[in-house]
C-alpha cells in the first residue's frame, strides 16, 4: 500500500493549520499584557499635558472605553487587516512606523545573520574536524563568550575601541547627517543604490559594520556550537567511512559529505534564532542609536504609548512566526523525510 502523504504542498497546508492556533495565543497574550500593565495607557502617554476631554476623545478613539471581550476582537481584527492601530503621543499609524523604520531594522538584522553565518559555520565545522584539540578548545570558549557576552557591553567596546581610540569606523547612525538620499524603499543601502550615490552607500556601509558585527556575534556562538555537533555526529556515520573506503580525499568527505549534512538541522535552527535577532537588534539599535524598529519601541516605552508598543511587539511576534514557517519550508525541501 502506498504511503499517503510527503508532498511538499500537503505538508506546507499542514504546516500553516497549525500555526493558526499559535498565532491566535501569540496574539491573545500580547493583548493581555498589554492590558495587565499598571496605570491607563492614554493617562500615562498624554495626562498632565492635555484636558480631561480630549484624554476621553484619545480614549474612544482607541477604543479603550469598550469591554475588555470587545477590544480584544476589535484587536484580532485590526491584526487580520494589518492594522495596527495609531500612536498616542504623536498619532502616527504604527504601519506607517514599521514602513519607515523597518528597513533599518531589516538591513541590520540581515547584516547580522550573514556576519554570525560567515563566521559561526565554518568555525564549526573546524571545531567539529579537529574535535578535542587546543583548536576546539579555543573555539568552543570563543563560542561561548560571544553568546554570553552582552549584546550593548560589547557594542560600548566596539565603539570605544573601533571608533573612539582608532577611530576607524563611526559609532552612532545609519549614516552621517549631511548624507541623503531619495527614500524609494525606506532601506539606505538600496536606495543609495538606486540613486546611483557610492559615496553615501559607502558610508551607510560604514555606519553598518559595527552594530552588524555586534550583533552577528551574538549568533555566531550558537551557529558554531551546533554546527560543530552536527559534524562531529556526521563524521561518525556509516556513509563517511564508505566515502574514505572509496579513497575519496578527506577534504571532500569532511566538506561535501559531513558538512553538507550538518547544515539541515543548522537551517532549522535558523528559523529559532529571529526572536533571539530581533531582541538583540533592539539592544544594538539602543547602543548605536540606529534609527530602526528596536529604537523606535525604545522611545514609545519611554513615552509609555502601550497602543504603538502593542502594535510592534505583535509586529515581532508575527515576523517570528513568519519566518519559522519559511524555514520550515525550506528544511522540508531540503529533507524530504520532514514532509512525513
Amino acid at each position: 500500500m502506498a504511503r499517503s502523504g510527503g508532498s511538499l504542498g500537503a505538508y506546507a497546508v499542514s504546516r500553516l493549520v497549525l500555526t493558526l492556533p499559535m498565532v491566535l495565543i501569540l496574539l491573545t497574550m500580547v493583548f493581555l499584557l498589554m492590558r495587565v500593565a499598571p496605570g491607563d495607557p492614554v493617562q500615562s502617554a498624554v495626562g498632565g499635558r492635555l484636558p480631561p476631554d480630549q484624554i476621553a476623545e484619545i480614549r474612544a478613539n482607541a477604543g479603550l472605553d469598550e469591554p475588555l471581550v470587545v477590544q480584544y476582537f476589535d484587536y484580532l481584527g485590526d491584526v487580520a487587516t494589518l492594522d495596527f492601530g495609531e500612536t498616542i503621543t504623536d498619532n502616527r499609524q504604527v504601519t506607517d512606523v514599521i514602513v519607515e523604520s523597518g528597513g533599518a531594522t531589516l538591513t541590520l538584522s540581515l547584516a547580522a545573520l550573514l556576519v554570525a553565518v560567515g563566521l559561526g559555520l565554518p568555525l564549526g565545522l573546524l571545531a567539529g574536524r579537529y574535535r578535542d584539540t587546543a583548536l576546539d578548545a579555543s573555539l568552543r570558549i570563543f563560542g561561548i563568550l560571544t553568546y554570553a557576552a552582552p549584546v550593548f557591553f560589547v557594542g560600548l567596546l566596539a565603539q570605544l575601541l573601533f571608533g573612539s581610540i582608532l577611530g576607524w569606523l563611526p559609532t552612532s547612525g545609519e549614516a552621517d547627517p549631511v548624507t541623503f538620499v531619495p527614500e524609494v524603499t525606506h532601506i539606505l543601502l538600496i536606495d543609495a543604490l538606486l540613486a546611483g550615490d557610492l559615496e553615501a552607500f559607502q558610508d551607510v556601509l560604514l555606519h553598518l559594520i559595527l552594530p552588524a558585527v555586534t550583533l552577528g556575534l551574538l549568533l555566531t556562538g550558537v551557529f558554531l556550537r551546533l554546527t560543530r555537533v552536527n559534524v562531529m555526529q556526521a563524521l561518525q556515520g556509516d556513509y563517511i567511512e564508505a566515502a574514505r573506503a572509496r579513497g575519496i580525499g578527506e577534504r571532500s568527505v569532511v566538506i561535501r559529505h559531513a558538512f553538507r549534512n550538518a547544515l539541515v538541522p543548522v537551517i532549522t535552527v535558523m528559523g529559532l534564532q529571529v526572536a533571539l535577532l530581533l531582541s538583540g537588534a533592539t539592544l544594538t539599535e539602543i547602543t548605536f542609536d540606529w534609527p530602526g524598529l528596536g529604537s523606535e519601541l525604545f522611545a514609545y516605552l519611554n513615552e509609555r504609548d502601550y497602543i504603538a508598543v502593542q502594535g510592534l511587539i505583535t509586529v515581532f511576534a508575527l515576523v517570528v512566526v513568519v519566518a519559522s514557517i519559511v524555514i520550515d519550508l525550506v528544511t522540508a525541501m531540503i529533507d524530504p523525510r520532514v514532509r512525513y
